[in-house]
């Protein structure tokens, strides 16, 4: 079943495309106690389609068929809400005031509710049974992020890994410690420049904003757990999260594409490919 929860596709270049978030199979034992159209808001709807041309111009890509509501392979496996057990969670658990702050959120691992604060499930959760959705998505997930990154460098001499991320145009009560925010067009993070070399990272914004849109760095989204575990700059290992306001392309509520998908996705295919020209050496 876990093949079935992962697509990955092999690369040739030193650029690695993951997008943990667009996954809409959602496992049978999933028993979500909120209607589906708005679960499914959690999901960075299309994402996997405005990136389909990537695989063709030699870059490597992994995909999460899993939705991020059943389980968060951009989370560390300690971001656990312990409230969701049955009996005590028996694995260590994050103290980081900041990474407890999105738990509170329900925004955990495995989510405790919807952006907008609806409770996820009417039960307690199993220990067995979150592990078995670590064991199932959050091991392999990772160990595919992984080995794509170490292929590129290895081929390389550096990597490039971008994360891929849609982003609500507002932001919800639930979903970021900024509700009511309204986005950028883009939101470029390295965590403060720890996830790459801030030169990189400059080099994508301006990109694209010469291309008319606006961008923000850093805020409200630095990048969470796979840019963090899986960057090192001072050895050419640079990740950054990119995040695309779906505003840019689709309807919010029908989650149906809009006009500007087609264009997008032209930009994002540009965005690439001046990418695959780039060596983070010479920045």
């Amino acid at each position: 079943m876990t093949a079935d929860l992962i697509r990955t596709l092999e690369g040739t270049s030193a650029l690695v495309l993951d997008s943990p978030h667009s996954g809409t199979f959602y496992p049978d034992d999933f028993q979500y106690a909120v209607p589906l159209p708005l679960l499914r808001q959690a999901e960075d709807t299309h994402v996997e389609k405005l990136y389909d041309f990537a695989p063709a111009l030699g870059v490597a890509w992994v995909e999460a068929l899993f939705p991020r509501s059943y389980l968060d392979a951009n989370r560390d496996t300690t971001e656990i809400d312990t409230t969701l057990f049955d009996t005590p969670w028996p694995g260590p658990v994050a103290t980081d005031p900041k990474v407890l702050s999105k738990v509170r959120l329900g925004k955990g691992l495995i989510w405790r509710s919807t952006d907008g604060g609806l409770p996820i499930y009417q039960r307690r959760l199993s220990v067995g049974e979150v592990q078995d959705r670590i064991e199932r998505c959050w091991v392999p997930y990772h160990a595919a992020v992984a080995q794509a990154i170490d292929a590129a460098h290895a081929r390389h001499g550096y990597s490039v890994h971008i994360n891929c991320h849609s982003m609500p145009a507002v932001a919800s009560s639930h979903a970021t410690e900024f509700p009511g925010e309204a986005h950028a067009d883009f939101v470029v993070g390295n965590r403060d420049h720890s996830t790459s070399s801030p030169a990189l990272a400059e080099l994508i914004c301006e990109h694209l904003r010469a291309l008319g849109y606006s961008v923000a760095l850093n805020h409200p989204y630095k990048g969470v757990e796979l840019v963090r575990r899986y960057s090192h700059p001072a050895s050419q290992r640079h990740s950054v999260q990119l995040e695309i306001n779906r505003k840019l392309y689709m309807d919010e509520t029908t989650l149906a594409p809009n006009e500007g998908f087609a264009p997008l996705r032209e930009h994002l295919q540009g965005l690439v490919q001046r990418l695959l020209t780039v060596d983070p050496r010479a920045l």
